[in-house]
This record gives structure tokens, sequence and C-alpha cells, in this order.
């Protein structure tokens, strides 16, 4: 008989011995700006997460750096949207501004990865133009994106992510910073992002439910395991510096999957309703919290993950857990 509990018995022996580790660098920590000063609106679906204004975004972000978070995934909250999101493609909206202020206030110390998206920032609530019949037009709204991508670059993100699974999003993102001069600005792709109802109190925060319809003609069907798998190789062949699967939790397989076929670096996102059903389960003590915590954690690095977008990034690093 083959004994293996002899390598679990001491602790030492077996802390030495485990295979899958967390570290302070896998995290991105997702935060929400809106115009206003001096604003920290809570959100009732996701406790502790909160919409910021750009002055009190630069106190959270000081705060953050002091605990050793140094990535951030910022999406902005504009005062108006209208059909096309005029904000997103504008040097003043309120993304373009905070990311400027970000970078004016902690250069090279912080990443800022900005969401290249449409959602928030429309009054229909979907990922760009729609066309008569209220279908998003795929190639009117690549046109804005390449719109909304330079935007960002000229303001100073450290990173782009767009997260509207458009088919050829990539190319175009590519060939337009390409064409000014921003060779190296990466791309995190979420190249892999499934139509959920993990994302609802998401829409609570980024006010971004859509207002009629759904996004199924975009995004991905979740029973589609290898169609969701060509999406991800598709946007490495489009030159995606990064991957990711979104949501996570329920897709781990999906993770292991693009894992196995790719040797890009792959990310997770940790979504909102993942995160607010942890939090909930905590506070009505019917699991051990850290426990459960750190092994949702583990299991996404366990399954391939090299980074990890998620909103309790900032209480890991509070309760000293990575």
């Amino acid at each position: 008989m083959k004994r293996y509990r002899p390598l679990r018995i001491h602790p030492v022996l077996r802390e030495a011995l485990t295979q899958t580790r967390l570290d302070k660098r896998d995290f991105i920590y997702p935060l929400f700006v809106i115009e206003g000063s001096n604003l920290r609106n809570p959100v009732p679906s996701m406790p502790d997460v909160f919409q910021l204004s750009i002055d009190s975004l630069l106190e959270e972000c000081k705060r953050l750096l002091m605990l050793g978070i140094r990535s951030i995934l910022l999406f902005g909250i504009p005062k108006s949207k209208d059909s096309i999101g005029s904000d997103a493609l504008s040097d003043n909206g309120i993304i373009a501004r905070a990311i400027r202020e970000l970078k004016s206030a902690f250069g090279t110390d912080l990443l800022v990865i900005a969401d290249v998206c449409f959602c928030e920032y429309t009054d229909h609530g979907h990922c760009g133009i729609l066309d008569s019949n209220g279908i998003l037009d795929n190639d009117l709204t690549l046109e804005i994106l390449q719109k909304q991508s330079l935007c960002l670059a000229r303001a100073g993100a450290d990173m782009l992510a767009p997260s509207g699974m458009l088919d050829g999003m990539i190319s175009a993102m590519r060939e337009v910073l390409d064409t000014h001069g921003f060779y190296n600005l990466p791309i995190m792709s979420y190249s892999t992002k499934f139509a959920s109802a993990y994302y609802g109190p998401f829409r609570d925060v980024a006010q971004s439910t859509p207002q009629s319809g759904d996004r199924k003609s975009y995004q991905q069907n979740p029973a589609n395991r290898n169609e969701a798998i060509l999406e991800s190789l598709n946007d490495e062949r489009e030159n995606a510096d990064i991957l990711m699967v979104k949501p996570a939790l329920a897709y781990l397989d999906i993770v292991r999957d693009i894992r196995e076929k790719s040797l890009l670096p792959l990310a997770v996102y940790n979504v909102s309703g993942e995160y607010s059903m942890l939090k909930l389960a905590g506070d009505a003590g019917v699991v051990d919290y850290d426990r459960i915590l750190l092994e949702t954690m583990i299991g996404f690095k366990r399954a391939g993950a090299d980074l990890i977008i998620s909103y309790h990034t900032k209480e890991l690093f509070e309760r000293g857990l990575v």
C-alpha cells in the first residue's frame, strides 16, 4: 500500500510541499470612478465596494499602495449617457481624467488598467452601437472602440482591457494603437466572457443594466466549451497580450482548457456575483470566511490563472491571507 499521509503530518513539511501558491503580485483590484467630489458611495449589493469620485479614488489608491496592492482595473461611470457612449470618447471624460490624475500622482508605482467598453457609458446599457433592430452592430462599434482605445492611451493607461466580446476587437485596437505610436501598450482581452447571471451586482455599481434585451448575441454561451476555447485562441492570433476568462468560479474547466492550449499569460475575473455570495455567506456565519476565500483563490491559480481580478483583493491583503 502506498501511503501519502506521511508527507502531510508535519506542518513544516506540508507547507514546503505546497504545489500552488498565491503571491501578492497575482492580484488586480477593480475600482469605479464617478463625477463629483468627496464621494464614496456604497453599493448595497456588494459590501465594501464603492463608487469613488476622483479625489476619493486617489486617496483609496494611496491606501492600496500602502497595503502592497499595485494593480487596479478602472471603470468609469459618467454623469450623462447617450446612444454611443460619448463620454468614453472624450479626452475630458470621467475615465480619461481619472487616469491622468492617477498617473500624475503615482507614476509607475501603480499599474492602471482601463476597461474598454461602452456599457457604462450608453443610455441603453449595451456594449456599443445598436442597429435599428436593437442588435449590437459589431463593425460600427469597432470604429468607436478604436477611438476609445486611443483616448485611454493618450490619457496614460498602462494597459487596456476590452470587455465587449466583439469580433475583431483586438485587431482593431492593435491597429489604431500601433498607428499612433502606442506599440508597447499591452492589451488584456476579456477573450472568453460568458453571458452570465453572476454579473448582477456589477450592473448596480456600474449602472450598466441593459434597458432592453440581453447580451447573449455577443457574450459567450455558458454551455459551449469548444467555442469558449476558440474565442481566446482567436484573440491570441489577433495579438492580445493577456487572455482572460470571466466569470471564474463556474468556469475553471475552461481556464484549464485555455491554459493547456496557450502560453500567453491568463487572467480570471472573480466577478461581482461570486464576490457577493461569499460575503453574504460569511456575514451569515454559514462558512469559515477566511478559509473559503483562500480556497477559492487557490482554485483559480490551480486551474491555471496567472492573474486574479477580484473585489476580494483589498481584504485579502488586509487580512494577511496573501
